[in-house]
């Protein structure tokens, strides 16, 4: 053999494991992300319990799979919300130039940040309820959840219209006053639920 063709038959052989790498990965990816079409069919109870069965031979301690959910929504409630909130209402209403200006530069990292967490929070919810083979989607919590999560977000969009209409600014925060609150409900409510079993 000359060398030459040594070094083409060696070059073909990792494009075709790379070839087979990517064929598994595309194979793979429907299982991973479910379609619209695996809603209709399957239905969300249907998506979740094989990731839950997953997660069930894990052994995670009772209380993580009880308690964990709510903690950190919690945490990301009163922490990121709270204080984003607060924020808000500074860039409305301060009259120090400095605050408002840092303000403006925060608020809107940590209410996205916790527009995201919210958005993880309610499929780990799901999931938890799941595990513990109670009814994910037919609590009150599950309820105000969604509810309050459809809020927020139509909420963050009326920052896409700031500059074009004056009133979307006096819209989103007191919008976004309410959705607080909304989550606020969510939260006894998911307090009283998880204390009921």
């Amino acid at each position: 053999m000359k060398p030459t063709e040594t070094t083409s038959k060696s070059k073909e052989k990792p494009q075709a494991t790379e070839l087979k790498l990517r064929s598994s990965a595309l194979a793979v990816a429907p299982l991973m992300y479910p379609t619209v079409s695996d809603l209709a069919v399957r239905g969300p109870k249907g998506i979740l319990q094989p990731i839950a069965d997953s997660l069930t031979p894990l052994g995670l301690p009772e209380a993580l799979v009880h308690w964990g959910h709510p903690g950190n929504m919690a945490v990301v409630l009163l922490a990121m919300g709270g204080y984003g909130t607060y924020l808000g209402w500074q860039i409305r209403t301060g009259d120090d130039a400095d605050s408002i200006a840092k303000a403006e530069d925060l608020h809107p990292k940590l209410m996205a940040g916790m527009t995201f967490f919210f958005t993880l929070g309610a499929l780990g919810g799901m999931i938890s309820m799941v595990m513990q083979g109670k009814p994910a989607f037919q609590s009150s919590h599950f309820i105000t959840g969604s509810v309050g999560l459809v809020l927020l977000y139509l909420q963050g969009m009326l920052s896409l219209f700031f500059e074009d209409d004056p009133n979307a600014r006096t819209a989103h925060a007191f919008l976004g006053t309410g959705v607080m609150a909304v989550f606020f409900a969510h939260m006894l409510v998911g307090l009283k639920f998880g204390l009921s079993f």
